[in-house]
């Protein structure tokens, strides 16, 4: 049978490239998960090396309550 196009290609040929890129897929995905840093958690870290600030005098925000329509 003749497998040079992919509509007249023979059920093993379609299962072939099924696989290959299944196997391609679980590839790429293991790269990207293997090629991320190592990074610490950060919230340790800044917990750690941040200063520590205290709260000041409470402040009121007001503004006019009217609206424009326009």
């Amino acid at each position: 049978m003749n497998n040079s196009s992919l509509h007249t290609a023979d059920r093993l040929t379609h299962l072939k490239i099924v696989v290959v890129s299944l196997i391609a897929g679980i590839a790429v995905v293991s790269v990207g998960i293997l090629a991320r840093p190592n990074v610490p958690d950060m919230s340790t870290q800044l917990e750690a090396r941040a200063p520590v600030l205290k709260a000041g005098q409470p402040v009121v925000w007001s503004a006019s309550e009217t609206s424009t329509i326009r």
